[in-house]
């Protein structure tokens, strides 16, 4: 069976390794176009699943637009009977439906709970227990296909979505395996998915990680949890941004404000909540490095920016 294997980033670099490790036929891996970046903005930058198909000598492909038609032609070409997609664009349905034992997806959450762009974030923001990962048949509607294989995770009460992220790379590398061999031996029992069940989890960007001190405590520790460690959830502080990656949660009657910042100016630097305190523990002030709380009052007086 010929395979095409579509991803990006870090994330899908072990679904693509699973595959070439265990024999599969990868005939074409399809990635982003290099960036710039780097210092300067002047380095071209390749995807992590570019760096990996690399050093295996696959075949890549980087189109600019999934719709065109020599892109679509070398496609074609390599005459793949199945296609998987590990975190990459939108496909248009021209490619998603090539392949003629179609095209599977591996997503980041227990579909339909969590459609969307950044499953694991708002898991772990939402406070949930558990997570895992679904490989799904692709159709139009995004993350809405007939699932096929999903195993499940707990996510532990400190655990940030970086280390839910780096658990659900490589379960989510053998629910790919899985798939493939089913795919190929024709074992495939679709089931799907209940609509009045899905939830969204739309994209993150800095905006949506500033933190709203108009709630409990929990709430606050989870959305920092979920904002970790990227983008950071933050807040201004007198002028400049604080982020934050970890706090605990106090909880105590007051009449104080939420938002306001109550400090000793040497042990801790606590915000007022809806139900108490949020204690700041890891933190990072504009233009300083990542540090606990008690190093960056050390070195900063407090009082000034209250």
């Amino acid at each position: 069976m010929r395979v095409i294997f579509m991803g990006t980033p870090e994330f899908a670099v072990p679904s693509l390794k699973i595959l070439v490790d265990n024999g599969v036929n990868v005939v074409g891996v399809v990635t982003s176009t290099d960036k710039y970046g780097g210092r300067g903005g002047n380095q071209l930058i390749e995807s992590a699943v570019k760096k990996y198909a690399l050093a295996e000598n696959l075949h890549i492909l980087q189109p600019s637009n999934l719709k065109s038609e020599a892109f679509l032609d070398e496609l074609r070409s390599l005459k793949a009977d199945l296609q998987i997609v590990v975190a990459f664009r939108m496909l248009p349905v021209v490619v998603w439906d090539m392949p003629p034992l179609g095209t599977y997806n591996l997503h980041g959450s227990l579909l339909p709970k969590y459609r969307g762009a950044a499953p694991i974030h708002w898991a772990v923001i939402n406070g949930e227990k558990e997570t895992g990962v679904t490989s799904f048949k692709l159709k139009h509607e995004i993350d809405t296909g007939d699932l096929l294989f999903q195993e499940s995770i707990a996510i532990g009460e400190e655990e940030t979505t970086g280390e839910v992220y780096e658990k659900l790379m490589h379960l989510g590398a053998k629910i790919v395996l899985q798939t493939v061999f089913a795919v190929q031996e024709g074992k495939i029992e679709l089931k799907p998915q209940v609509a009045a069940q899905a939830s969204k989890a739309p994209k993150i960007n800095r905006e949506v990680a500033e933190i709203d001190w108009h709630q409990e405590a929990e709430h606050v520790r989870n959305f920092v949890r979920g904002m970790n460690p990227f983008p950071g959830a933050w807040f201004n502080f007198s002028g400049y941004t604080m982020k934050v990656f970890k706090t605990s949660n106090i909880h105590v009657h007051h009449n104080i404000a939420p938002g306001r910042l109550i400090s000793d100016n040497k042990n801790y630097l606590h915000v007022a909540v809806l139900d108490g305190f949020v204690a700041l523990e890891d933190v990072q002030l504009q233009g300083k490095k990542r540090m606990d709380i008690k190093a960056l009052l050390n070195g900063l007086d407090i009082i000034d920016y209250l």
